[in-house]
């Protein structure tokens, strides 16, 4: 079986990525280890995976009753969506073929641990229609992965990667971690070195960010970890920005780089620009017009509502219009494209830029921002406080 996926990525600024075709994603919640880091959900029981999958498809043939496509995308994430065996992402992939409609030659990303793959694994993952590979190496450096708790090691990526090569990939993104305590800037730019080796498509390049109720977070709070500073973070940022733009990479969102607009993640833009998506799974979003929707942070409960022919929805929420202006603003001012004024004010109304016209003049003088050709778009020094910058 084979999802028709192979042809190249479209340009997210062609006349198909306007349609605003909603993307589906699949969270799977399961992963042989936990990152001490992370905050999203999981389980290492993997002892309930086959249930799992045949809970999904009850979910992608309830779902698609009233929300069936077509999808321009899909997205297969987690967890560690490589702890499924080629023949249980075929069973995904044949519920997906079942219930909704996708469009001609989707962009089809699957996110992969690089200790789970070999040469076997990837061709099969080619053969089932897989275009969009993205590895979560997060360090070539044994330390930093001794420290970010990843079970695999930075021989295990680099082979990894030259497999994806070998395997007929063409679209291959890495993620990174960077801002580590006791972390310098030149260790850090000497692993985008070795990332550049491989020529990738695409790079994410995350500021480690410790949430509380994670074991990190825990282990900071008693003191045993020291975060960064935030001017060494903006040092990190910056040099981080500076360094793959040189590489001919354009920097399209705030912890997002593409070698060109053709390999920018066409999923994830629809989050930042509220195209619709619909995210099955527990503890997976779904957007559509001015409606949210989450699905519980349970397996168990996930398995025990879809056996009752429930869906698994934890709960909605109807988005107000200055909701979704406040929201659009937001996200807006996370990616490189900014906001384009004429659009925002059709949507929401002019007030919002005439009621902020001395804030928004006084980030154009301090240089976190520009307003031309019709668009408001932060610099790159606008994007290191991208969180901050909303909220002027």
């Amino acid at each position: 079986m084979s999802i028709q996926f192979s042809s190249p990525l479209r340009n997210p600024h062609s006349e198909i990525r306007n349609q605003r075709l909603p993307g589906l994603y699949i969270h799977i919640p399961f992963c042989r280890t936990k990152c001490p880091y992370c905050n999203f959900y999981s389980q290492t029981d993997l002892s309930a995976l086959s249930d799992f999958i045949a809970a999904l498809e009850k979910e992608m043939r309830m779902a698609a009753q009233d929300f069936g496509g077509p999808f321009d995308t899909v997205y297969i994430g987690g967890g560690t969506p490589s702890v499924l065996s080629p023949g249980q992402l075929k069973k995904i992939l044949g519920g997906i073929q079942k219930h909704f409609r996708l469009a001609p030659q989707p962009e089809f990303t699957l996110e992969a641990n690089p200790g789970d793959l070999d040469l076997p694994f990837l061709q099969s993952l080619k053969n089932l229609g897989v275009t969009r590979l993205n590895l979560g190496v997060q360090s070539f450096d044994p330390q930093a992965l001794a420290f970010l708790g990843r079970r695999h090691t930075a021989q295990q990526a680099l082979k990894a990667i030259h497999a994806c090569r070998k395997a007929g990939f063409d679209h291959i993104g890495l993620d990174f971690i960077y801002g580590l305590p006791g972390q310098t800037l030149g260790s850090w730019l000497d692993t985008l070195d070795r990332a550049l080796e491989f020529s990738p498509e695409h790079l994410s390049c995350y500021q480690l960010t410790i949430e509380e109720e994670t074991l990190m977070g825990k282990s900071c709070r008693l003191g045993n970890i020291l975060p960064l500073g935030e001017d060494d973070l903006f040092r990190f940022f910056m040099g981080t920005s500076e360094k793959l733009e040189n590489a001919g990479f354009i920097h399209y969102e705030v912890s997002n780089f593409a070698r060109g607009p053709s390999h920018a993640s066409l999923h994830n833009q629809k989050y930042w620009d509220h195209t619709p998506y619909l995210g099955l799974g527990p503890s997976a979003h779904s957007f559509s017009g001015s409606t949210r929707w989450w699905n519980s942070r349970s397996v168990t409960t996930y398995l025990t509502r879809l056996q009752s022919e429930n869906l698994p929805v934890e709960e909605r929420e109807n988005l107000t219009r200055e909701q979704l202006r406040l929201e659009a603003w937001f996200l807006g001012l996370r990616t490189a494209k900014g906001i384009d004024r004429e659009d925002f004010s059709s949507k929401y109304g002019g007030a919002s830029f005439s009621r902020n016209a001395e804030v928004l003049a006084r980030l154009r003088e301090n240089g976190l921002l520009t307003d031309q050709e019709g668009y408001l778009r932060p610099t790159r020094a606008g994007l290191a406080v991208a969180d901050t910058l909303a909220l002027l």
